[in-house]
This record gives C-alpha cells, sequence and structure tokens, in this order.
C-alpha cells in the first residue's frame, strides 16, 4: 500500500491553483506556498502526542499541551518556499538543509550539501514541494536515517506517481503528504499538470 495522503481540502485546492497558474507572479507565488503548506502541516503532525502539563488561565488551572520538538529539512532550493510556514506554525522547530539538484539530462540527483540538527528523537518533515522522478527526496531521506532519524514525514506539493512508487520501494517507512497526486511525468521529466519549476517561480528565476 503507496503511504501517501493528499489533502482534500478546499483551501489546499484553492492555493495549488494560484501555484498551478502561469500567470502568478513570484510575490504572489511564494505567499500561495507558505498559506498552502499550513494545510499540509496539519496533517503531516496529526499523529504528534504533546506532553501534558498543568497551565493557569486567568480563571483556574487546567490541563494543557506543549508540542514535542519537530525538524524540518528543506530540500533545496525549492524546499524553501515551505519554510516559513513550518517555523511560523511549529514552536521550537529546528531546521536542516539538503542540497541537491537535478541532472537535467539524467533526472537523477546530485548531492551538494547536507547540514542536520539532532534527529533522533523528533518528527522530522522533509520539504520537498516536487515529487518527480523521486530522487532528491529518497538521498535527503537516506541521509536522514543514517543520522539516526526514524519518524519521516515528507511534504510535498505535487507528486508523481513515478516518484511515489521509488519512495514506495526505498523507503515504504515515510509517509507522503502532498496537496496534489498528479498524473504523470513528462519527456523532460517534469510533472504534468504540474505547477513548472518550482524553485524558479519562488525566487523570479526564470
Amino acid at each position: 500500500m503507496v503511504n501517501i495522503t493528499v489533502i482534500d481540502h478546499p483551501l489546499t485546492r484553492h492555493y495549488l491553483t494560484t501555484l498551478r497558474d502561469v500567470d502568478t507572479e513570484p510575490d504572489a507565488f511564494r505567499a500561495a506556498a507558505r498559506t498552502l503548506t499550513y494545510t499540509l502541516l496539519m496533517e503531516a503532525t496529526k499523529s504528534l502526542k504533546p506532553s501534558e502539563f498543568e497551565v493557569q488561565t486567568p480563571l483556574e488551572k487546567t490541563t494543557g499541551w506543549r508540542m514535542n520538538d519537530v525538524v524540518a529539512v528543506a530540500v533545496l532550493r525549492a524546499g524553501l518556499g515551505l519554510l516559513e510556514a513550518v517555523e511560523d506554525l511549529l514552536p521550537h522547530v529546528k531546521i536542516g538543509f539538503a542540497g541537491v539538484q537535478r541532472n537535467e539530462e539524467t533526472a537523477e540527483p546530485e548531492a551538494y550539501y547536507i547540514k542536520l540538527p539532532d534527529v533522533t528523537e523528533s518528527l522530522v518533515i522533509v520539504l520537498e514541494p516536487m515529487l518527480a522522478t523521486g530522487g532528491s527526496l529518497a538521498w535527503a531521506v537516506e541521509q536522514i536515517k543514517a543520522a539516526g532519524a526514524t519518524d519521516i514525514c515528507a511534504l510535498c506539493v505535487v507528486a508523481a506517481p513515478d516518484g511515489v512508487k521509488r519512495m514506495q520501494v526505498e523507503h515504504p517507512d515515510v509517509r507522503i503528504v502532498a496537496a496534489s497526486l498528479d498524473r504523470e511525468l513528462n519527456e523532460s521529466y517534469y510533472i504534468a499538470p504540474g505547477l513548472g519549476d518550482m524553485g524558479d517561480r519562488l525566487f523570479g528565476t526564470l
């Protein structure tokens, strides 16, 4: 069974459409990516068990809950488009970075940087907006597992069947939360219908 959850929520669909629209300018694109990420994070973190403690309200004492540590790992550079929402929503989040780029001829990942905080006892959320062939995400997850992580979730904006299948083969224990499971990869290994190159659209480097 494929370990993927596709978010079916009106807000998710609305902001995904903004990202797909070729006429969306970089500033509006970044804002839509940030807001859409909130809807994905709610699903990605719903299995977390917060710590219980006693809190004093203006009227009386009651039970409160505190989030346990979460680590976010942004796959550069497109993952940066999801990072601000993670910082907004998750208290005390620790952040790592995985630098990997796609070889345009082979579509295979070429790694150039990895820097991780302690991941051994935290939920690790990997920010990889475009799950195309799955090479970049599979490589990043391999590094994160080597650092000791056992609870990993990938946050994606759009995913292609090829990438989902690769993750199922190489990392079946990793949950995938996505805004859409798109139709296919085209001959250039881009997700179709997709939204183009997310890094270029985020930063206006078209």
